[in-house]
């Protein structure tokens, strides 16, 4: 697609066009694309109608009733923040009473869409003129917010940003272009330096500019973690999507802090003044007790796992690995609660006859800390995955004081 075709989608005879247009149907569409074609359409705009057609089914999952209303690249809305994450980052923005934010690397343009929807007018830029193109569309409804092509790295940052209220946005691309992994997707990048702009860039920027937030991987080193800004680990549905790095206005707690977002639930933010300092850690298989916490990965990677062990009085089963043992019957909002029906050394043949003796036809395997090919063990033990009818079991492999055990599990 290139920026002719952008204009004739976003055109209103374009719009029209899409909106007249069944959801895409795989089996339907070489179909659909020869009724259009016989219709006088272009090839070239047929193959980007049933493109965004295509996109826009994936683009539910991500903006859900505004997926209609956008415009996409596959890399795009594959980078683009999903909209409650977007959300976040946007309230950064407002509560700190930015005017104007510079959104370089925008993207189609998601961050720059939620900000505008507060009434924060963005600047956007990005690299790839078709990009900046399709981001410009989105940003259409907030006619003072606007995107065009350019290099983050050719911004020339404001004389006086506190006194003109402006901030900035750097969503740095961690995608190798033009190199796709097994499913199509751009392969991830994930050293630091890999990034582009480069993180040298960013901090560049944010000390022009004070009110800079800067997307960045959830695998982000904690001692890259400048002086006084806070980075935040978010998760959604149990997903950790990034690490974003606050400065500034922008940063509430200084220091590490998580997110944990998902489907019908409050956002819960955990930060390091719920942490113990040292979390305990199981000293022997002795101290297993009748609860095993396992918490939302966002706090694992923020490196909060003291907050786990403070509320619920418990000890980690094996240093770095996360998981939590407890003795309280209690609950945790960032931490998922399983009652302990037993606990054993692990070994498949041991564990094969307890399940064996109560039936157990099916079980749903978490491990961490140990090495194995779940479906060589489902073999050995001889069981299938958690479906169909049967007896079933959840079953976490771990380590506990350095013991390799098999805990089955009830969630709670």
């Amino acid at each position: 697609m290139d920026v002719r075709t952008v204009r004739e989608l976003a055109s209103p005879d374009g719009r029209a066009l899409l909106r007249s247009l069944p959801e895409y149907d795989e089996t339907t569409a070489l179909a659909l694309g020869e009724s259009l074609r016989g219709q006088g359409y272009s090839p070239d705009l047929v193959a980007a109608v049933l493109t965004q057609l295509r996109l826009r089914t994936r683009a539910k999952a991500k903006f859900g009733e505004f997926a209609a209303d956008m415009l996409y690249t596959a890399d795009g809305l594959e980078q683009a923040s999903r909209l409650e994450v977007a959300a976040t980052h946007a309230g950064r923005f407002y509560a700190a009473s930015l005017a104007t934010v510079h959104d370089l690397g925008c993207g189609i343009g998601s961050d720059a869409v939620a900000m505008s929807a507060l009434g924060v007018t963005v600047h956007g830029v990005d690299a790839d003129p078709v990009t900046a193109a399709i981001a410009d569309v989105n940003l259409r409804p907030w006619p003072d917010s606007r995107a065009r092509p350019g290099r983050a790295e050719d911004f020339s940052p404001p004389a006086d940003p506190l006194h003109s209220r402006v901030g900035a946005w750097l969503d740095p691309a961690r995608r190798t272009p033009g190199v796709a992994d097994a499913r199509g997707r751009t392969r991830r990048v994930y050293r630091l330096d890999d990034i582009s702009p480069s993180w040298s860039f960013v901090l560049d920027v944010a000390t022009a500019i004070p009110a800079t937030g800067a997307k960045l991987s959830p695998s982000l080193p904690h001692d890259a973690i400048p002086l006084g800004t806070e980075a935040q680990w978010t998760s959604w549905g149990g997903t950790v999507l990034e690490c974003t790095v606050w400065w500034g206005p922008l940063a509430r707690r200084p220091g590490r802090t998580a997110r944990i977002l998902g489907e019908g639930r409050h956002p819960i933010e955990v930060d390091e003044s719920m942490c113990e300092p040292d979390p305990p850690v199981a000293r022997a298989v002795g101290d297993i007790g009748p609860w095993l916490f396992e918490p939302d990965r966002a706090v694992t990677r923020a490196g909060l796992l003291g907050a786990v062990t403070a509320a619920t009085g418990g000890r980690e089963v094996d240093a770095g690995l996360g998981y939590v043992l407890g003795t309280e019957d209690t609950t945790v909002p960032f931490a998922r609660r399983y009652a302990v029906r037993e606990a054993m050394p692990f070994s498949a043949k041991l564990l094969r006859g307890w399940l064996r003796e109560r039936g157990i036809t099916g079980v749903t395997i978490k491990k961490r800390g140990v090495r194995l090919d779940d479906e060589a063990l489902r073999r050995e033990l001889k069981v299938g995955r958690k479906a169909g009818t049967g007896a079933q079991a959840t079953v976490v492999l771990t380590r506990v004081a350095g013991q390799q055990m098999a805990f089955i599990v009830d969630p709670t």
